[in-house]
């Protein structure tokens, strides 16, 4: 079984349970918060660890991160590799609305001090053919991944949160590019044309309800979205993506990998919270036992 790297952000998660999302210039008063652990990298790395993969975590927290480091533990995660600045851990402030739609402010914190260092040593936890998760949380992206590159990893790539420089990275470097819909407008305009920019890279589009397609080459393979009632969808696609790397680490065929993922992000809407939401391996093959 291939081993799974993330080097990826660490952040505490204050939630707000709010009757909608706020309009400029009001002020809302809030039903409750609650306080998790996240950050999309913790959250990738707590679902691929879940689903019993072998994973470490390489990354940054300040004095205030014990919290994050003992949950990736807690879910069997190394974090030999995350590294102790002096810079207050990334944090983000989260509304959830009564339809379990949320809408994320972040603020990187240690998250943007990743030293090189630090990567270095992450790096040397992986081999050849081990599969890297990355996301656009963090600082120095482009060496990340030329590294990777470099010592043959198989580089899966989320540019969530999606800005202009993410098109000056060396995408044509990586195995895989996730994005959802939105993200893949923004690299590319249409799928056609995304697909035609990076002809050699395989591109997985995660959309939402309605599931998900990924291209391998001329292969399309799409999976439905499980129909399920949502409460909250913060780690829906994290959560999809840290199932899917272990599928691949255990050299799943793709639509059994999409399957796995899609039944785990299924069950994980249906909790409050980002990494508590993320279910384990043995609560996501019961749930595929039960469908007809």
């Amino acid at each position: 079984m291939a081993k799974i790297l993330n080097i990826g952000s660490l952040n505490l998660d204050y939630v707000y349970a709010v009757p909608h999302f706020v309009a400029a210039g009001e002020t809302l008063l809030a039903t409750r918060r609650d306080v998790f652990a996240g950050g999309k990298g913790l959250n990738q790395t707590v679902a691929a660890a879940r689903a019993g993969a072998q994973v470490f975590h390489g990354g940054a927290v300040g004095a205030d991160g014990d919290m994050l480091l003992d949950l990736l533990r807690d879910a069997g995660a190394d974090v030999s590799a995350v590294s102790r600045v002096d810079v207050p851990t990334g944090h983000a402030i989260i509304e959830v609305n009564p339809q379990g739609e949320n809408s994320i402010i972040i603020l990187g914190g240690a998250n943007r001090a990743v030293s090189p260092e630090t990567v270095e040593a992450a790096l040397a936890k992986v081999d050849a053919g081990d599969i890297l998760l990355l996301q656009n949380e963090i600082n120095g992206l482009d060496a990340i991944i030329r590294r990777a590159a470099e010592k043959g990893l198989r580089v899966l790539f989320n540019p969530a949160p999606m800005e202009a420089a993410v098109k000056e990275l060396p995408l044509h470097l990586l195995d895989t590019l996730i994005v959802n819909e939105g993200e893949g407008r923004a690299l590319g305009g249409d799928m056609d044309a995304l697909r035609a920019a990076y002809p050699r890279q395989k591109i997985l589009l995660t959309q939402g309800s309605r599931g998900a397609t990924l291209w391998t080459g001329s292969e399309r393979l799409f999976q439905p979205a499980f129909p399920v009632k949502a409460v909250d969808t913060t780690a829906a696609g994290d959560c999809f993506l840290g199932y899917y790397a272990a599928a691949l680490a255990e050299n799943l065929p793709y639509a059994d990998a999409l399957r796995l993922a899609s039944a785990a992000s299924a069950l994980a809407v249906q909790k409050q919270g980002a990494a508590p939401s993320i279910p384990i391996r043995r609560e996501v093959e019961d749930f595929l036992k039960g469908i007809k």
